[in-house]
């Protein structure tokens, strides 16, 4: 399991407002909440600038972020931050400021790509193996508990009870609370389940397959359906799509497909996110060459 992109999505959760990436593409009280800053420009190097030896001006950054909703003031809020975090760094040419990946960046964001065109959505591989992770924190440490919650989300973790946390899989636990410094606190065993309990009674219990459904029905009627007009800004909604997507799956534990509803609708909401991945990344790409402004972050 990639520690990277799980510190970083701890990291997310703790400053960022609770708001879906595609409030620009919905009408009524939810265009009213701006997409997260940090997760659009973490989209937006991860289509347009991983693995390409450029780093792009602000300027380019804010035009692009423009078109989803996000204003220049915290676009620039969002650079600063990201670059304290090693995950930008800056090139001045002249009067103006570029910004490329930094090499933790690029772990963070082949992270991403891992998780969603690898591992992807719907969990048809399992072998009946859990893993469970017991801990006890001091109450006062309630910035500790909340960041190990959010790498055991992040991991596909659910709470079996107090203290007591489990996943299907075989999950590297020692590299995803790498850098908490909980390890003394942490119980981590493997094992499969035996009777009296039951897989499908134990996902029940830990997990919100309803919510979980929920979400992915959301995607569907955000994106499964007929195609705006062909002048629309393929720009922006391929930014929008993958932000929804990564969003999506990083909250989904990939629970085994043999225990979930025959239509479960990850199977159909990742049809459609790979389809519309491929129909936008050309003239994405063509568009986006004729706006970005970037240089080799070695010239000069």
């Amino acid at each position: 399991m990639p520690s990277a992109y799980a510190v970083l999505v701890t990291r997310i959760d703790q400053v960022e407002p609770d708001a879906s990436p595609t409030a620009a593409l919905d009408g009524g009280d939810a265009a009213e909440s701006a997409p997260r800053p940090q997760s659009l420009m973490l989209s937006f190097f991860g289509i347009h600038v991983l693995d390409r030896p450029v780093a792009l001006s602000s300027a380019s950054i804010i035009h692009v972020l423009a078109r989803v909703g996000v204003g220049e003031d915290a676009v620039r809020s969002t650079l600063t931050r990201m670059v304290r975090r090693d995950l930008l760094e800056r090139h001045r040419r002249g009067r103006k400021m570029y910004f490329g990946l930094t090499t933790r960046a690029v772990e963070v964001l082949r992270d991403g790509h891992r998780r969603v065109w690898q591992t992807g959505a719907v969990n048809r591989g399992w072998d009946g193996t859990w893993t469970v992770v017991g801990f006890s924190l001091p109450d006062s440490w309630r910035r500790e508990r909340h960041d190990l919650r959010s790498r055991l989300l992040w991991g596909g973790f659910g709470p079996l009870q107090s203290g007591m946390w489990a996943a299907p899989g075989r999950i590297d636990v020692a590299a995803l609370v790498d850098g908490l410094g909980l390890g003394a606190h942490l119980k981590a065993f493997q094992g499969v389940a035996v009777e009296p309990t039951d897989a499908a009674r134990l996902i029940e219990a830990a997990f919100d397959v309803p919510g979980i459904a929920r979400r992915y029905q959301e995607f569907l009627s955000r994106w499964d359906g007929p195609e705006p007009a062909a002048e629309s800004d393929v720009l922006a909604r391929q930014l929008l799509l993958h932000t929804d997507w990564l969003d999506l799956v990083r909250r989904d534990p990939h629970l085994p497909a043999e225990h979930l509803p025959a239509d479960w609708p990850a199977v159909r909401a990742e049809q459609v996110f790979h389809s519309l991945a491929r129909r936008y990344a050309e003239p994405a790409r063509a568009r986006a060459a004729e706006i970005l402004d970037g240089i080799a972050p070695s010239d000069g």
